[in-house]
């Protein structure tokens, strides 16, 4: 299936913050991409550029294409409670960004490849489908003989802290997290205006 697989330091400078984690190249060019740089003078965005802008941030953080993107609102608005909320719940909810906030992967590319190769384990079953929807009580684990990848020990030995996502639980020495329950707002720290993506879909 296709993916964004186009420089990430551009596009996250189209958006004004490192929406892919930490980036030096970011951090030394925070100016919007383009021939001239900070020095043109940029109109100021309509109520639906400013909409668009915040939908396609949410798509390219977490990785999604456009109809998958769409399809899990229309889930989300099906569902009830705050139709915005309850999307960014979903998103949290996949197992490569799951796998991601485990600290098992440096980045959500690299937790969806962990996931298509078969790396991972959920409840007992390898399972090869990023876009897995995962609920309260789901166990994590990562296969027995990928345990010893550098890959995967590298980041878990590193600076990751999943103590920072209360809805997880992650046991480092057994290699397996558990999914104990759907994030509140307050606890997602991605900077993404849900409602701007609410009242995009809602036109």
């Amino acid at each position: 299936m296709a993916r964004y697989r186009g420089p990430k330091t551009k596009k996250s400078r189209s958006f004004g913050e490192s929406i892919y984690g930490f980036d030096k190249a970011f951090d030394r060019r925070k100016f919007p991409p383009g021939q001239h740089g900070n020095t043109r003078r940029r109109k100021q965005k309509s109520d639906y550029a400013l909409q668009l802008m915040e939908k396609q941030k949410a798509k390219y953080t977490y990785g999604l294409l456009e109809r998958q993107f769409r399809n899990l609102f229309e889930k989300a608005s099906s569902k009830s409670g705050v139709t915005g909320e309850v999307l960014l719940q979903f998103l949290e909810a996949r197992l490569d960004n799951t796998v991601f906030r485990l600290g098992l992967a440096p980045t959500r590319r690299a937790a969806r490849q962990l996931v298509t190769h078969k790396h991972i384990v959920l409840n007992g079953i390898v399972t090869n489908i990023p876009s897995c929807h995962l609920r309260p009580g789901d166990i994590i684990t990562v296969k027995g003989k990928s345990r010893k990848m550098t890959a995967i020990t590298d980041t878990v030995g590193g600076k990751s802290d999943v103590r920072k996502f209360p809805w997880l639980e992650f046991n480092p020495d057994k290699m397996e997290g558990v999914f104990l329950e759907y994030p509140s707002r307050e606890q997602i720290p991605e900077k993404i205006n849900e409602q701007l993506i609410v009242e995009l879909y809602s036109k």
